[in-house]
């Protein structure tokens, strides 16, 4: 365990080293929020990739696999389908567009108050997504070094926290791309063949695994087009996301470095529920699948390795949380404080830091008090997609969107997604369906009864 703990704490220095590193660039507020719009293909693709494959990506893939097998990849295929789509078909409009948030677009398109409402929307969602990231940070250290779960969660996310705040996205992006390789190393080289070939070989685990096993559909059908709404059309406008758009250079690089990333996404969904089965087959009576991943860590990987591997889980999990935490922050700075209630005369990156240090603090306590990162993530995609795809997505693709009727659905579909999670449970496929279905509706109708709003304003008009 020796070499574990010195494992983790050199991957802890450099995390540190980085933020500080980032700190000295971060000079501007576009340097804070967007790492000054300057990425390249290379930094911008591995930053992507992180972002898009975290707690729920790793530890949740993980679970399915062992719960379903190979079927268990839907989950972050769907997200990577997202990034691949948002690239390749709205890389010009992002290019031009020169935000800072989504919602931002709700205002250029319709009127501030879309762009309040939508902002408090988005906050929730990327801070409860942040919220399920950090309690993954203390369910794999608390399995693997017999640590307790809420001192895990305070340091790991502390940690973040502390990159976050002393220099935002270039930070981000630094860390980022360290976290890229140690997770690509870690999950593709030495948990994969390691656990696969513990449990036989696939020939050996399609012979003693239960039936469909290594049949797409074993998770259901109606599970997949659950995870196609919530992951596939969350990956199309959550913020998180949107920020590292915003950070590429040129629309090329949204375009191509993009396509990479979602590919990668696909490939990782993969083999996370390929490892997710072999769990099952050499420890079938786990009694928390949640679990899996930590398990399966600690049981077959030696020392050394072990710390590698718990390195790569933290990496993933660690970038998504920094990602959300700033984009939450980005939000409620842009869309909220400096917009609605700041003076002129506003140190923009002054108020940025103090924004996500205040998240971050309201980040852990959350993480301490929640349990299942499925569930939280649930949440989060369900008010995210119920509440703003439609009014942004009819932003940009439908000249006869109004401003009444972006309102209108943004209300009624938060509210529908919160009272059927309220009557048939959290993790339900009917919030998603039914909240998704009223805000189309609503925003449909309302559109075609009132005054169309203008087209939407880019930096080039």
């Amino acid at each position: 365990m020796a070499v574990d703990y010195v494992t983790m704490l050199i991957y802890v220095l450099v995390m540190a080293g980085l933020g500080w590193w980032g700190m000295r660039k971060a000079r501007t507020r576009d340097d804070f929020l967007l790492a000054g719009r300057r990425l390249g293909p290379v930094l911008y693709l591995g930053t992507l990739s992180a972002v898009m494959l975290g707690g729920a990506s790793t530890i949740g893939s993980v679970r399915l696999g062992y719960q379903y097998g190979i079927s268990g990849l839907w989950l972050v295929f769907m997200l990577g389908l997202g990034i691949i789509v948002l690239s390749l078909v709205f890389s010009r409009q992002i290019a031009q567009l020169r935000v800072f948030t989504v919602t931002q677009i709700l205002e250029q398109r319709y009127q501030a108050s879309s762009r309040l409402i939508g902002g408090v929307v988005m906050v929730a969602y990327d801070l409860m997504v942040a919220v399920t990231a950090t309690i993954a940070i203390g369910s794999v250290t608390e399995v693997v070094f017999d640590i307790p779960r809420i001192p895990a969660i305070l340091c790991g996310g502390g940690l973040v926290i502390f990159y976050s705040v002393i220099g935002g996205m270039w930070s981000l992006t630094l860390t980022d791309i360290i976290q890229f390789v140690i997770m690509t190393l870690g999950i593709f080289f030495v948990l994969l063949p390691i656990s696969v070939g513990e449990a036989g070989g696939l020939a050996a685990m399609q012979a003693n695994l239960p039936a469909g096993f290594f049949e797409l559909g074993n998770i259901g059908l109606d599970t997949i087009a659950a995870y196609f709404l919530l992951y596939f059309f969350g990956a199309l406008i959550g913020q998180d996301i949107w920020q590292r758009l915003f950070t590429a250079r040129s629309e090329g690089v949204v375009r191509y470095a993009g396509l990479g990333a979602g590919l990668y996404c696909m490939l990782y969904g993969g083999v996370c529920a390929l490892i997710g089965a072999a769990t099952r087959l050499l420890l079938p009576d786990l009694s928390v699948a949640e679990n899996a991943f930590a398990e399966i860590t600690r049981n077959v990987l030696p020392a050394g390795l072990r710390g590698l591997v718990v390195a790569a889980a933290l990496a993933a999990i660690m970038s998504t949380a920094s990602a959300c935490l700033l984009a939450a922050a980005t939000v409620l700075k842009e869309d909220i404080y400096s917009r609605f209630l700041s003076r002129d005369g506003e140190d923009h990156l002054a108020s940025s830091r103090w924004i996500t240090f205040t998240l971050g603090a309201a980040m852990l306590a959350m993480a301490c008090l929640v349990n299942d990162v499925i569930a939280g993530l649930s949440i989060a995609y369900n008010l995210l997609v119920g509440g703003l795809l439609v009014p942004i997505m009819g932003a940009l693709m439908w000249r006869r969107a109004s401003a009444v009727g972006a309102m209108a659905c943004m209300v009624t579909g938060s509210l529908t997604v919160i009272a059927f999670m309220v009557r048939d449970g959290i993790l339900a496929n009917t919030p998603i369906y039914f909240g998704l279905l009223v805000s189309l509706l609503t925003f449909v109708v309302t559109s075609l009864l009132t005054q169309p709003a203008p087209d939407l304003r880019t930096a080039t008009d």
